[in-house]
Order: C-alpha cells, then sequence, then structure tokens
C-alpha cells in the first residue's frame, strides 16, 4: 500500500510519467486482447472439424489429410536448420571471437545480416525458383525449399547468436585463457554453453518462421499434398496446406481445423524450447 501511495504521488508530481504509464499498460492490454481473440477464434472455428480422417496417411480429396504435412513440415524444418545452425553458429563465432575489432568485414556482414532479415519472403521465395529450381535443375522439391528457408533464417540465427556471444563476460575467457586453454577449446567449452540460452532463441525463432512460411514454399517446393519420398519431391507443408484449402473455398472449416493444428505445434516447439534453455541455466540465471 506505501509504494502504491508513493507512486501516485510520484505520478502527481510528473503528469507525464503518469501517461506514459497508462499508454504502456493499454498497449500491453490491447496485445494481450487481440492475441486471446485471435487463438480463441481459431479455437472455436477449428476444434469441432478436427476428424480421425484429417490425419490419415494418404491424402485425397475426400479426407484432404493433413498428416503428409506435418511430416512433410517436420522434414523441412530439419533440413533447414541442418542448413542454417552451423552456418549461423560458425559466422557469429567469427564475428565476435575471431575477427579483429573494428574490422570494417564485421560491419559489413552484419549490417547485410540486418537488411536481409527485413526483406520480405516472397523475395527470397523468387530468388530461390530461380536459383534452385530453374539454374541448379533442383525442380520443386523439398530440398529446393530448405535451402531457401536456410538462406532466409540464418541472419537471424547469426545476429542472435552473436547477441548471446556478445553477452558472455570476458572475464570467462581471461579465466580460460590463464588456466591454459587454447581460444578454441575457450570457444566451446565456455563461451558456447554460456551463451546457448540466446542461442536457443534464435533457433526457436527461425523454427516459428519455417513452420509458418508459405509465400518461398509456393514457389519452390510447390504444392503437392501428399508425403514426399525423398528431398527432390514436391511436397506441401502445413503452413502451406492451409494456405491451400482455403484458397479453393472447398475445405475451409478443414483450414481452421490445420490452423488449430499449426497453433498447437507451435506451442509445443516453445514450450519444449524453453524447458531445453532452462537445462543450461540455473534458477538464478547462472550457467551450469
Amino acid at each position: 500500500m506505501t509504494k502504491f501511495k508513493d507512486k501516485m504521488n510520484s505520478y502527481k508530481k510528473h503528469p507525464g510519467s503518469f501517461l506514459l504509464f497508462l499508454l504502456v499498460v493499454a498497449a500491453a492490454i490491447i496485445t494481450v486482447a487481440v492475441l486471446l481473440y485471435l487463438v480463441a477464434y481459431i479455437l472455436i472455428h477449428g476444434v469441432p472439424y478436427l476428424k480421425p480422417g484429417l490425419f490419415a496417411l494418404e491424402y485425397n480429396s475426400d479426407n484432404v489429410s493433413m498428416l503428409p504435412a506435418m511430416i512433410n513440415t517436420l522434414e523441412m524444418t530439419l533440413f533447414s536448420l541442418l542448413f542454417a545452425v552451423p552456418l549461423g553458429i560458425g559466422a557469429a563465432v567469427y564475428l565476435v571471437e575471431y575477427a579483429p575489432k573494428g574490422s570494417k568485414l564485421v560491419k559489413v556482414v552484419r549490417i547485410t545480416a540486418e537488411t536481409l532479415t527485413g526483406i520480405p519472403s516472397i523475395i527470397y521465395g523468387l530468388f530461390g525458383m530461380l536459383f534452385f529450381v530453374t539454374y541448379l535443375h533442383w525442380g520443386y522439391s523439398m530440398l529446393a525449399g530448405a535451402a531457401t528457408l536456410a538462406i532466409m533464417v540464418l541472419p537471424v540465427i547469426m545476429r542472435t547468436t552473436e547477441e548471446a556471444l556478445l553477452c558472455v563476460p570476458d572475464t570467462y575467457r581471461e579465466g580460460s585463457f590463464g588456466l591454459g586453454a587454447g581460444r578454441l577449446r575457450t570457444v566451446f567449452r565456455i563461451v558456447l554453453p554460456s551463451a546457448m540460452p540466446g542461442i536457443l532463441s534464435g533457433i526457436i525463432l527461425a523454427v516459428g518462421r519455417i513452420v509458418g512460411e508459405t509465400a518461398a514454399l509456393i514457389y519452390t517446393a510447390g504444392t503437392v499434398a501428399d508425403l514426399a519420398p525423398n528431398l527432390m519431391a514436391s511436397g506441401r507443408t502445413l503452413a502451406v496446406h492451409m494456405y491451400s484449402l482455403s484458397r479453393e473455398g472447398l475445405h475451409t472449416n478443414e483450414a481452421y481445423a490445420t490452423g488449430v493444428v499449426l497453433l498447437v505445434i507451435v506451442l509445443l516447439i516453445n514450450g519444449v524450447s524453453t524447458l531445453i534453455a532452462g537445462k543450461f541455466t540455473k534458477g538464478d540465471g547462472e550457467v551450469k
């Protein structure tokens, strides 16, 4: 009660602070309200149409099964991360740990990564279609889609990893060097484990963008509804599947049901990633 009175007295002395406080609270309420509305809208319109036929292994025009798209989404995510994560983390390690301080190359790479982060996904799709599909003759395939998504999420992983590495105190590195460890050992045994929660945050953002991507995949992976038998075959992900159903206008209810499954998958990914991040940190925030 005393703290509340102190705050009110402070707001009386500074009316501008009270106005900013109200604006922040209003923005938070609006954000939460919109989120709850979207989730409730999807659940209300989608849950009643979740039927066993939607999870059949074989797709046809009667059941419009989403299971092949779910498997394709898992494969697309795994292969995209397989391409992007090593390159993104490796580039960030070089920029922070090995590149000379104040290097122009570092500045150029950072500006380029930030620029690539803001490019619309359809531009990546057009590039993937021209380069992977047409020039390399991969055709509409899972491999072309995974390579395009890897390029798209690479700047996100690299920048978040770089920021996580910069947050590691220099005393950790100095202590490791003082004990006789080399730079490579220090990076892999001290720096990277300390920065792992931040690195995982970047990977989570990348996974979320991969799972929800449609424009880039329509031009590279195609829209074939069946399960892709190999990487050189065409296949649609869950987001593309939902887009295709809603665009046709014949299976709108099933599109809402697909949205429910997509929402659950995103929530599961966030929950699992939070548990994994907790394994790397103690309750007080110190690295294990």
